[in-house]
């Protein structure tokens, strides 16, 4: 702890006085003055004011007061709030000025960008179902990451802690609608973020699903986050069949924010420190940049369960991995289980350390065009904890672990992560020949080494090593965009095209890592494992819409995709929205989409040690290219095609109330599958010589298997309103999702003939009933004064875990809510003091019920359900910070 403090406060430092020292001092003006509302003459708290032509801009504080510096006067200034009828007045002289802003008869939500190539609309104008969430909305939440803000804000959205599952619980699948992480769309500023480096090939929801690493993506530097709940690959391209989030970073200038935070949970671990800086000035009269630096440090939960129970009948008590209840039977082993009833074993959050910087900026170059940029670097370091290897499970004759005469405890393998993720984008935009055009570049990339440490290999005997290099996994890709749109009376017309360049590598381990049997707990990836394969694809589309009368708006899209590696897909969308009168909209919109098999779903190769038939062994994971397997008759990769329809409505039927309903259907058809452990012990068949001639016990691989349909229903309300004694903000947001594999799972013939069930029930489940059917979050906001509280409850669903061939040990657990309180009070105007209390009545998962199987918690070791998941199993988290405005 004292090393990363010492980190965290150099690295806050430098960065204060690196923000500090970037502010112009070349201002000589200072314009002031506070916006009111016209009507009710009530201050108008965080209204946006900019000079008009220039990137100089700025806030009001609580009480509607404002500052800015220019370098000269006059200046035409401009006056923008959400409902409020803009407003632009000359300024020419110093002295402070009192602005008056008219509301409109209806209040509008903010402008939203995704759900179409065409001008921004309002929420309630969209012919989608579009959320706006406001960074203050993520923040309210009381989460640390990004990923955990969006899933206690947007129903429809998943994302939990996972556990003792490599790298995947440094990661955290997360996904739209259920869908799977590999198919929602994630953009930062409009433009396509890169995949991660890892697969999900675990045992948790989202296996053997491709998504982006949502970690990697500061929250401090946020604006606000639009998510179209709808299918939009025509107008973006592969992915999209769930929907898109796309991440607005920040643009402010002349301020400098900071935030220090630290707590843990009231089980005494999973300690927090972090801070972040956010700070913005102004490029002369030309550009802005915004500047996100954050640190974060989180120790490891533990949440395990204790598999003897402290039972002194410990003849069987770990009996489960095959071959071991002799082992446990003996008198040394019996002992040692007595003085360790838990056997070593530690379950929850992983270890976690993170830091990075975020930019983004923009520079007038002409009087309708700009340069701009933006992008970032996340570093993050991971530890978690393998099966820890008892003293009767893995002997040590060498005297790895212990000194000869002493007595031999076992070890417990860790797993290791090193991430590094990169976005940067560069382009010009602006307006030319009365089309508008956006020119950009786009690179990204995702890397993460792996390391094993506190293990062996028992081939290498005492010459073994006990830390490991196994290897690792990099993803980069390239994307060049040109958009242009165009507005024509009614008709509006947005045309552009994107190339994009992929490449996906997997680095071998160190020989050590994977000689013989390889490194306890995640044997090195072999040089025969190593990849570097890339693709390109091009795309093409037209996006239109035509505003038939004041009511009425009608529009479609039209997409080509020509991929290098498996050929074309053409999509389209039509959509249509309604309005009735002043009080909302009706909209529907049908759909086509597709998602390419991500290169590393193609590519991707490895011996890893999972859990299989009761026994703890080494699985093969092989390549859909290759050469080894072609016997099995598995098809190339192809392709998933999706169908989406959504209807919905949206209302505001008094200023401040906002409520929407839609319904939505999603078919995937050859949606791709991770398959089951895939093992015959007939040697004559295809699938026995396989298993015998790569010495594996079992073998895993990549197909297009199932068709799906998903159903499910969206509620947003949200309801803003003052009284006497303050502002208030209802909230009210609900899911309601079903997914149903339709017609046969595809089984090659000779898979089928080893009489081999290629996608049993228990991986059918993490498709079905992985994450909650239902989930509903009702929550308050007031603020007044000096003070802001919000008091936020989530309702989790029922998740169900199916076992691979026997119904009757299923288990569903039961629905949960979770009470989250976030409250700040502002002690001067600078400085805001807030504590955060998650899961404020420390609630947990139903215990998992064996029914008998022991395989189910893995002999006790797992106390609370890891491979379904509604919420985690932390418990009771309280955060404290401090925020400070320079």
């Amino acid at each position: 702890m004292q090393k990363h403090t010492r980190y965290l406060v150099a690295g806050f430092f430098a960065f204060l006085l690196t923000a500090c020292a970037g502010k112009p001092a070349m201002a000589q003006q200072v314009i002031s003055g506070t916006v009111l509302d016209a009507v009710t003459e009530a201050p108008l708290a965080s209204a946006n004011v900019s000079i008009v032509n220039t990137a100089l801009g700025t806030s009001t504080d609580g009480e509607g007061r404002f500052s800015l510096e220019v370098d000269a006067l006059p200046v035409t200034l401009s006056v923008r709030f959400v409902g409020y009828i803009p407003m632009r007045i000359q300024v020419e002289t110093g002295d402070p000025v009192t602005l008056r802003l008219q509301p409109e008869e209806i209040l509008l939500e903010d402008l939203v960008v995704v759900g179409s190539r065409l001008d921004p609309r309002t929420v309630i104008d969209s012919p989608v179902p579009v959320d706006n969430i406001k960074a203050a909305d993520l923040l309210a939440t009381g989460q640390i990451t990004f990923d955990k803000m969006l899933a206690y804000t947007v129903p429809a959205f998943n994302s939990t802690q996972q556990t003792v599952s490599d790298a995947t619980a440094h990661f955290d699948p997360a996904d739209l609608r259920g869908l799977g992480p590999s198919r929602t769309l994630v953009l930062v500023n409009g433009k396509r973020k890169s995949y991660s480096a890892l697969v999900y090939i675990n045992d948790t929801p989202g296996k053997g699903e491709v998504g982006v690493d949502m970690k990697s993506i500061p929250a401090a530097a946020i604006e606000r986050v639009e998510v179209l709940r709808d299918g939009a690959s025509s107008q973006y391209g592969s992915d999209a069949i769930a929907g898109v989030i796309n991440v607005v970073l920040k643009d402010d200038v002349g301020r400098t924010d900071v935030h220090v935070f630290s707590g843990g949970t009231t089980q005494g671990d999973g300690e927090t420190i972090g801070y972040d800086v956010n700070t913005g000035f102004a490029l002369g009269n030309r550009g802005f940049l915004n500047l996100t630096h954050s640190f974060s440090d989180r120790k490891e939960t533990q949440r395990a369960g204790v598999p003897c129970g402290g039972n002194a009948d410990i003849a069987t008590c770990d009996g489960l991995f095959g071959g071991l209840l002799g082992l446990v039977s003996s008198p040394e082993a019996q002992a040692w289980v007595r003085a360790n009833p838990d056997l070593g074993m530690r379950v929850g959050a992983p270890n976690m350390t993170t830091a990075d910087i975020f930019y983004n900026g923009a520079v007038q170059v002409a009087d309708n065009t700009e340069v701009y940029g933006f992008g970032g670097l996340t570093w993050r370091k991971g530890l978690s904890y393998a099966l820890y290897r008892t003293p009767y499970w893995i002997p040590d004759p060498h005297n790895v672990y212990h000194a000869p005469g002493t007595t031999y405890q076992g070890f417990h393998p860790t797993f290791e992560t090193w991430v590094l993720d990169k976005t940067f984008a560069l382009g010009v935009r602006g307006q030319a020949r009365g089309w508008q055009f956006d020119l950009s570049d786009t690179q990204g990339s995702n890397k993460v080494d792996y390391l094993v440490d506190k293990s062996l290999n028992t081939d290498l005997g005492a010459q073994t090593p006990v830390r490991f290099d196994v290897g690792g996994y990099e993803f980069r890709n390239n994307v060049v965009n040109l958009d242009m749109s165009r507005r024509m009376d009614q008709l509006h017309v947005a045309i552009g095209s994107e190339f994009r360049t992929e490449n996906f590598v997997a680095n071998a381990g160190e020989d050590a890592s994977w000689a013989g049997s390889g490194t306890q707990s995640f044997p090195g990836l072999q040089p025969q494992n190593e990849v570097d394969e890339t693709r390109y694809n091009i795309g093409v589309y037209g996006d239109v819409g035509l505003d038939v009368n004041e009511h009425l708006l009608v529009g479609g899209a039209l997409r080509f995709e020509n991929y290098s590696d498996f050929g074309s897909d053409v999509s389209w969308k039509l959509n249509g929205r309604h309005r009735l009168g002043d009080m909302g909209s009706l909209r529907l919109s049908a759909s086509t989409g597709f998602r390419a098999p991500s290169l590393h779903q193609i590519y991707l190769s490895n011996i890893q040690t999972l859990l299989s038939g009761g026994t703890v062994s080494n699985q093969g994971t092989f390549n859909n290219a290759s050469p080894a397997i072609k016997a099995l008759q598995i098809p190339s990769l192809k392709q998933e095609n999706a169908f989406n329809v959504t209807a919905g409505i949206a209302l505001q039927p008094v200023p401040g109330l906002y409520i929407s309903v839609d319904a939505y259907m999603v078919n995937v058809d050859d949606r791709i599958v991770y398959t089951s452990s895939v093992a015959s012990s007939d040697p004559t068949t295809a699938v026995g010589r396989i298993q015998e001639q790569f010495s594996i016990t079992s073998l895993k691989l990549f197909t297009n298997a199932v068709n799906t349909r998903t159903q499910g229903l969206d509620l947003v309300m949200q309801y803003e309103f003052e009284t006497s004694v303050g502002e208030w903000s209802i909230q009210l947001g609900g899911n309601v999702n079903q997914t149903e594999i339709e017609g046969q799972i595809a089984t090659p013939a000779p898979i089928a003939a080893a009489n081999v069930d290629i996608f049993d029930r228990k991986e059918q489940s993490r498709i079905l009933s992985a994450r909650p059917g239902d989930k509903i979050i009702a929550g308050v906001r007031y603020e007044a004064g000096r003070v802001r509280a919000t008091l936020n409850n989530t309702r989790f669903g029922t998740v169900t875990w199916q076992h691979a061939s026997d119904p009757d040990k299923d288990q569903t657990f039961s629905a949960r809510i979770v009470t989250d309180l976030d409250a700040e009070i502002r002690v001067r105007p600078q400085i805001r003091f807030g504590i955060s209390i998650h899961n404020l009545f420390d609630v947990y998962p139903d215990e998992i019920d064996t029914k008998g199987d022991p395989l189910t918690n893995l002999g006790g070791r797992f106390r609370y359900p890891w491979e379904v998941n509604q919420f985690g199993f932390d418990g009771t988290i309280i955060m404290g910070s401090v925020r400070v405005t320079l």
